[in-house]
């Protein structure tokens, strides 16, 4: 399966950070791919979402459920598609001090099968992927500064 990791420094404190991305019903004012975003369950740590977001690429809509298990004590975040149009979707986002600010690291396990696929369109969705997960992280980082 598909693996993506990034990694972007914020020049903001990890609290800071770590909240702004707690707030994830807001990603929709500020994130360009995130079309809707709706709280379905909520509890001190744990927050269950349905998604709708953008792959402007493709003028496509991708939607699913998310489920988010926020770490406070380490700030981090684990994430699972609950149900959606990804075969898998799961993955981390670790915030972490780091040089007076904030590095942000993402991790995200993913598979999205379409069965004509080729290897050059997997490619593709890898870098869609990829561009996206480093889009959201641009997005936290103008917030927080």
């Amino acid at each position: 399966m598909p693996t993506v990791e990034t990694t972007l420094w914020i020049n903001a404190p990890v609290a800071k950070v770590y909240a702004i991305a707690k707030e994830c019903e807001r990603y929709p004012e500020y994130m360009k791919a995130v079309v809707s975003l709706d709280i379905i369950e909520r509890d001190e740590n744990r927050v269950v979402a349905d998604w709708v977001g953008l792959v402007k690429q493709f003028n496509l809509k991708v939607r699913w459920t998310q489920e988010d298990l926020w770490d406070d004590a380490t700030t981090s975040s684990k994430f699972r598609q609950v149900k959606g149009d990804y075969d898998k979707m799961e993955g981390t986002w670790t915030f972490t001090e780091e040089n007076g600010g904030t590095r942000f690291d993402q991790f995200l396990d993913y598979e999205y099968n379409i069965p004509t696929l080729g290897p050059l369109v997997k490619k593709l969705v890898l870098y869609l992927f990829r561009t996206q997960l480093e889009a959201a992280a641009e997005a936290i980082k103008k917030r927080a500064e």
